[in-house]
């Protein structure tokens, strides 16, 4: 009886053995997965909606995209905060922790809330930058050099357009006043490009045609005194870099997994991934919630968020999306606007 007991509390030993430690065949599935990289049509298409916009903006809109749910939530603050304009608003949302990116995008309300109501495209943005920097600014400037092959983009009252070989760079005519362009995305390159499946045209940037027009001016002379205004942002273009209070700009934004750092996909850090589901009553985004890694491993589509549609719509999941609709439009400048 001694001699089964003993031989049983060793078999129950190995099973625990073998459930805690599973064989190397099992543990050698545990290589990270590489990231998908997108090929210069997607990245073309990816940076269609605002590779026309001056460079410091187009350098605020790709580190923004890096933080996806900073952008929700900057985004969802200005419609709790509708009153606040010019040096009031800058002295508020610099209190705000948001990344210098985001808050300087809250310069220009209606480019901020176009990235929050296309989710999905803004995620795939960042994600693209973060592991593909420098091909996403050559995407930027080949779109640059096929509109302005289309006669789309040139020098006007509102901004001053200057070509160095194959590098053209987009700055405003006037020192503290930006005006966004306004263009069909998929049109004003001459041959047409496969809209962005899901893509919400918001009001205000977008012509209904091939042409290409300005929209309202923005005041960026009330946020000049904080370290993320608009003076701050540039790219050094023969480098293909972005440029940050004169230096390289680095995302310290942890949504997204950079193709050169190597992850155990069955033991990543939740905490470097973002819950776009999950909203406290304000309807602000849940930083500290988070969800099943595999929704946004990219295994072959575009976006790091695999768990999201074009649409901003997740699988499975009733969530922000299509809820981030809501709101109203946000039309003006720091000053109302200029035209």
């Amino acid at each position: 009886m001694k001699l089964s007991k003993k031989a049983l509390v060793l078999l129950s030993g190995w099973v625990l053995l073998g459930t805690l430690c599973p064989p190397l065949s099992a543990q050698s599935d545990q290589t990270p997965a590489p990231v998908v990289s997108q090929s210069p049509e997607q990245l073309q298409q990816l940076v269609a909606p605002i590779a026309l916009y001056p460079d410091e903006l187009v350098a605020q809109i790709l580190a923004a995209a890096t933080y996806p749910t900073e952008v929700v939530e900057a985004d969802r603050w200005l419609q709790q905060h509708p009153s606040l304009k010019g040096q009031e608003l800058a002295q508020a949302v610099d209190k705000e922790p948001l990344d210098p990116s985001v808050k300087a995008l809250t310069q220009f309300p209606s480019v901020l809330a176009n990235m929050d109501k296309n989710l999905s495209w803004t995620s795939s943005l960042g994600e693209a930058y973060v592991n593909q920097s420098q091909q996403v600014m050559d995407a930027v400037q080949t779109m640059r050099r096929r509109a302005q092959d289309a006669g789309n983009l040139k020098t006007t009252p509102q901004q001053t357009v200057t070509t160095a070989g194959r590098t053209i760079a987009i700055e405003p005519a006037e020192t503290d006043v930006v005006y966004v362009p306004t263009y069909d995305p998929w049109l004003v390159y001459g041959a047409a490009l496969p809209l962005w499946p899901g893509w919400y045209g918001y009001p205000g940037l977008y012509l209904d045609g091939p042409g290409f027009g300005f929209g309202l001016g923005f005041d960026v002379g009330f946020f000049g005194g904080f370290g993320w205004g608009w003076h701050n942002w540039g790219f050094d273009w023969g480098h293909r870099t972005m440029v940050f209070n004169h230096n390289t700009y680095i995302s310290h934004s942890r949504t997204f997994i950079n193709r050169n750092t190597i992850v155990n996909r069955n033991t990543i850090n939740r905490s470097t991934l973002v819950n776009h589901n999950s909203f406290n009553n304000r309807g602000v985004a849940n930083r500290n919630a988070f969800t099943n890694h595999s929704n946004f491993v990219n295994h072959g589509g575009r976006s790091a968020f695999g768990g999201f549609n074009h649409g901003g719509v997740a699988m499975n999941h009733s969530v922000r999306g299509q809820a981030s609709f809501g709101g109203g439009f946000h039309g003006g400048g720091s000053r109302g606007g200029r035209r």
